[in-house]
């Protein structure tokens, strides 16, 4: 068995590198599971939320770095972060989700609840994202959510990952899922009361 057939046999290991677990505590599976999907299409791997468009970092979380990236001549990116926002639409999200809007601090944790409320918000997206994917419909998701995130597989920038996020999807549903049944048998049932809004 070669060195690149490893991640067949231990998904878990490959996906925690891929899409490591959220560095904001609470909230829906469903939702915390495909967070970490859009990473995987987005800004995949380790020091995920100091990514920067391009794939460089940012050693400074303490707000949106807003560095315009060169795509080509003429055109350049601000997206930044696990989920690769740019710099406009941070700011534009940040008033109405980040728990301390005149701060709007940048760090994982903030980056997380602020993705997770916009996710959570049907009326944001016209439809119930948790709802739809409670029911099986994560293609009906991923479609709607590219002219966001484009490289969910129905926008114009797919990339290698983009064939295997339903697989990824179903993985890190299962691991989340695990952690809230775990967190419940335990008595604490953080994992499964959504975030305060």
């Amino acid at each position: 068995m070669g060195v690149g057939s490893w991640p067949l046999w231990q998904p878990s290991l490959w996906l925690h590198w891929l899409a490591p677990p959220l560095a904001m505590r609470g909230g829906d599976p469903y939702v915390r599971a495909l967070m970490r999907t859009i990473t995987v299409s987005e800004a995949p791997g380790p020091r995920t939320y100091n990514r920067l468009y391009g794939g460089g970092y940012t050693p400074d979380l303490r707000q949106h770095p807003d560095r315009c990236v060169v795509i080509r001549p003429g055109w350049c990116s601000t997206a930044a972060g696990r989920y690769q926002l740019l710099s406009t639409t941070w700011y534009e999200k940040v008033q109405r989700y980040h728990p301390h809007p005149q701060a709007a601090e940048f760090a994982p944790e903030f980056q997380d609840q602020v993705v997770y409320r916009w996710l959570s918000d049907s009326h944001a997206w016209g439809f119930d994202i948790t709802a739809t994917l409670r029911q099986g419909q994560l293609t009906t998701v991923l479609r709607e959510l590219s002219g966001t995130w484009t490289s969910l597989g129905y926008g114009p920038e797919s990339n290698r990952w983009t064939p295997l996020l339903p697989w990824i999807y179903q993985h890190v549903l299962r691991e989340e899922l695990a952690q809230t049944t775990q967190s419940s048998s335990n008595g604490n049932p953080r994992r499964t009361r959504p975030l305060p809004k």
